[in-house]
């Protein structure tokens, strides 16, 4: 009896934050169209900054749960800049929390609401989620020769043309590191070896194409390149080896402690243009990032081990950039549960609005 409420408390920590983060989903869909109708007889620059002012309300009660929730401690190293601009935003990939920490940083920028992202095209068929980031200004791409580049390009150009504020994040290494899948790893490292690249140990070899359309087709608009480094501490197993980076279950039941978030800022005049020298670029950026992790994981000398080199801070999120969102959110959804006629149309956006949704993003992606 006692392990069983000891199970049913762990499951209680993640299933309680996903509940709230879900439930609430058709309500903020449902004031998120109602904004949508209303500016299509508005300028598109204006429906974009009420547009992203209500994206940022969703994303601070996601960060409620991440952050504030959790009391994970976030280590930063390197100052990010206070005032807001227009980047691209590329990071190592291994565990679906590296979409928070896209998060967690643009909140401590008062860019919350500016962040979209290049994903896997699959995705698009999540409920209601799936097509409401492409109408954010995400992007579903597809892998090797079924990648579109024309669609990608021509959606980004859209959105740079009337002005919107981007923070796109790419993973360019287009699928997680996983160490307990040394197929995938041997595979990308001998891709490597055949492209006359440096081997990579701790971080898969990054794919260039949709990292240098999103920079050569916005090259005018970006201000900079984010390069994210990061490491979840509490990945070693009792062997020192590292295991597998913490899923957002895990995440939320408060199993990783602390996470390592290296940042750099790149001039976009850094960046080159020409997709042979900017393939070598980004992999010269990603050598520098597999050295990172291997001395964070691997580093003999104990003042080194679970740290990156410099200085790194704590920064706390302040619940007064979060709580509200939660309680506003949940306020919209609250009434909408006690009705009859409140249940019936909270289910029917959850059926309509995915059946919906599904169409549309296959028609506009």
């Amino acid at each position: 009896m006692l392990l069983s409420l000891v199970v049913h408390t762990y499951s209680m920590r993640y299933w309680f934050p996903a509940a709230v983060m879900l439930g609430t989903a058709p309500a903020y869909l449902l004031s998120w169209s109602s904004w949508r109708l209303l500016s299509m007889v508005l300028p598109a620059r204006l429906y974009h900054s009420v547009d992203d002012r209500v994206y940022s309300v969703y994303q601070s009660m996601i960060l409620f749960f991440f952050e504030n929730y959790t009391g994970v401690e976030v280590v930063i190293y390197g100052d990010i800049p206070k005032n807001k601009e227009n980047v691209v935003y590329i990071s190592n990939h291994q565990c679906t929390v590296d979409w928070i920490i896209a998060d967690m940083l643009a909140i401590r920028q008062n860019a919350l609401g500016h962040l979209r992202y290049v994903l896997k095209d699959g995705l698009k068929w999540l409920p209601l989620y799936g097509w409401y980031f492409s109408q954010h200004g995400g992007v579903y791409v597809k892998r090797s020769a079924k990648f579109d580049e024309q669609a990608m390009r021509n959606k980004l150009i859209s959105q740079t043309k009337v002005g919107t504020p981007m923070y796109l994040v790419i993973f360019p290494e287009g699928t997680r590191y996983n160490p307990e899948l040394q197929k995938v790893i041997s595979a990308s490292q001998a891709f490597a070896c055949k492209e006359g690249l440096a081997v990579l140990k701790n971080i898969l070899t990054p794919r260039m194409k949709a990292t240098h359309i999103a920079v050569d087709s916005m090259k005018d608009h970006l201000d900079a390149i984010y390069d994210i480094t990061v490491a979840y501490e509490g990945t070693l197993d009792s062997k020192g080896r590292r295991k597998t980076a913490p899923s957002m279950p895990e995440f939320l039941c408060k199993e990783c402690p602390r996470v390592h978030i290296y940042f750099e800022r790149i001039g976009m005049k850094e960046v080159p243009q020409e997709p042979v020298f900017f393939r070598r670029w980004l992999h010269d950026r990603f050598t520098v990032k597999d050295k990172l992790l291997t001395d964070f994981y691997e580093s003999e000398e104990p003042e080194r081990k679970n740290k990156f080199p410099g200085e790194g801070h704590v920064s706390p999120l302040s619940i007064k950039k979060t709580l509200p969102s939660l309680i506003f959110l949940a306020g919209l959804t609250l009434p909408m549960l006690l009705t009859e006629s409140g249940r019936k149309l909270y289910i029917n956006t959850w059926v309509y609005g995915t059946l919906v949704g599904w169409l549309w993003v296959n028609i506009r992606p």
